[in-house]
């Protein structure tokens, strides 16, 4: 009898070791540094400032001499910032904001000043790197992205793996509140007005909007506030239709004083935050959408999708990410791949829950460090709560369940997963949670007796094979998991060598 391994995945070539990004928008602007695997970077720093370029355009055609003067200090500690952290490659974008102002150039010139070179987005430009961002975190995203800045609402149809028509209307949320005082119904009207001239009415009919923009997110926060949301992640939380009207009636009868005690939100969205919603409402009605999905990646994430090479964009984000982290907190970076491989004998798992078993697998050495006593706990926090994409909340409770179970949680049901995810897929992780378990503890966690052994049911038996020469790996506690794993699936174990 004999299993083929599964052929770990070709891995990749890496990102530079550190790349960094200054968005100049309309509303803020912001550093992020990236470090790690080029399909998904690990955020090793992000900072933003509030700068409102885009406060006085509707009224002046300016960028205010506050809010110059506030950008100008944040490009120049962010420019000392990325030279103190040994940046790579330090890319500056600027969108709506500078573009449209009659005085964008002397920002762009304080800058350059600075070294910096400003890319000047156009508003196709921008579209096109939100709605790559939104595919890079989503891969299978299909429908209408909506990227809210300050200055401007781009709106991008995706669709199998790429971004197709594109547009932007200067419908930023700096510029809705004058709209609004029109009257009653006016944006609502100029929202309708230019979606139908770009011929886009009805564009998104059944389909989902996908969200960016920090507006929207903060619109997220304040539904998972509201029903108590057990999972702190922005990324892929959904929002109905009907709850977005729901939303916006809450927002006109909430005291400002508990929005601002909602934590993540920032005080600087909340003035902004009803015209955002009403901007939403009025996109998915025209759109025809039938609900909305929160994306936190976006323009920036986008602009490093875009560079990648077709082979790293068809790379899988929650794979790659799961790889890196392994390999930067377990102790033998080749052994998830293997495990994962050595295991798949005993599932016969749909693909999408053979990825999530795959990235337990790639994550399950990652708690060796804390405690004993608290292993278990780490490897449920960091599938919960970990900058994972590509997955929803449910998916991150059966991680989070495999992990709890691979790391000696046994086989419980803490808290909040029961909440996320349905009993049938907690119980089938509890069973990938075994199975680690049991490959990690006759191995050692190094390569070459899982490269030598295999699991397989057979006739009512789980059995374990071993070469001759490894027959001494099947110690006591060997023969404690082999028993408990196959009790689990209520089998017999067996031992054949």
């Amino acid at each position: 009898m004999a299993t083929l391994l599964r052929k770990p995945e070709q891995r990749v070539a890496p990102a530079k070791a550190r790349t960094g990004i200054i968005d100049i928008g309309s509303n803020s602007v912001r550093l992020v540094v990236y470090e790690g695997a080029a399909r998904l970077p690990a955020v090793l720093f992000n900072e933003k400032v509030m700068a409102g370029l885009g406060r006085a355009l509707s009224d002046t055609g300016a960028i205010d001499a506050d809010g110059l003067k506030r950008a100008q200090s944040a490009l120049a500690r962010f420019a000392a910032l990325a030279r103190e952290m040994q940046v790579g490659e330090l890319r500056t974008v600027a969108t709506a904001a500078v573009r449209d102002a009659s005085n964008g150039g002397e920002l762009i010139r304080a800058a350059e000043a600075l070294g910096l070179e400003v890319e000047l987005l156009s508003g196709v430009e921008e579209a096109m790197a939100s709605g790559m961002g939104v595919l890079s975190g989503i891969p299978d995203a299909d429908g209408v992205v909506g990227d809210l800045g300050g200055g401007s609402l781009e709106l991008v149809r995706v669709v199998a793996g790429t971004v197709t028509d594109r547009v932007s209307f200067p419908l930023g949320v700096l510029r809705l509140g004058v709209i609004r005082a029109e009257g009653k119904g006016a944006l609502d009207r100029r929202v309708a007005t230019l979606i139908a001239e770009a011929g886009w009415t009805g564009r998104g009919k059944g389909l989902p909007f996908y969200l960016v923009g920090g507006s929207w997110r903060a619109l997220a926060r304040l539904d998972m506030h509201r029903t108590d949301y057990r999972l702190p992640v922005v990324h892929q939380y959904p929002i109905g239709l009907d709850r977005v009207g729901e939303l916006q009636q809450i927002l006109a009868e909430i005291p400002k004083a508990e929005l601002k005690a909602i934590p993540d939100i920032s005080g600087a969205r909340i003035p902004t935050l009803g015209d955002a919603t009403a901007l939403l409402l009025s996109v998915l009605r025209h759109l025809g959408s039938s609900g909305s999905v929160v994306s936190a990646y976006g323009l920036r994430e986008g602009l490093l999708y875009q560079r990648l090479s077709p082979a790293q964009r068809l790379e899988d984000p929650l794979i790659a990410a799961a790889r890196d982290e392994g390999d930067r907190s377990g102790r033998f970076p080749e052994h998830g791949d293997l495990l994962d491989a050595w295991i798949a004998p005993l599932f016969d798992d749909s693909p999408e829950l053979g990825r999530i078993r795959h990235a337990a697998c790639l994550l399950a050495d990652v708690g060796w460090r804390a405690n004993p006593e608290f292993r278990a706990e780490r490897g449920m926090e960091i599938a919960l709560h970990g900058n994972w994409v590509a997955i929803d909340s449910a998916g991150r409770a059966v991680l989070a369940q495999a992990l709890y179970t691979a790391l000696g949680g046994g086989l419980g049901c803490p808290e909040p997963l029961d909440r996320l995810a349905d009993e049938e897929s907690l119980a089938h992780a509890r069973l990938w949670g075994l199975a680690i378990r049991l490959g990690q503890r006759l191995s050692g966690g190094v390569a070459a007796p899982l490269r030598r052994s295999h699991v397989a049911l057979e006739d009512g038996t789980l059995a374990l094979s071993l070469e001759h020469d490894d027959e001494a790996l099947y110690g006591e506690a060997v023969e404690k998991r082999h028993k408990a794993l196959a009790a689990a699936f209520a089998r017999e174990p067996v031992l054949e060598v």
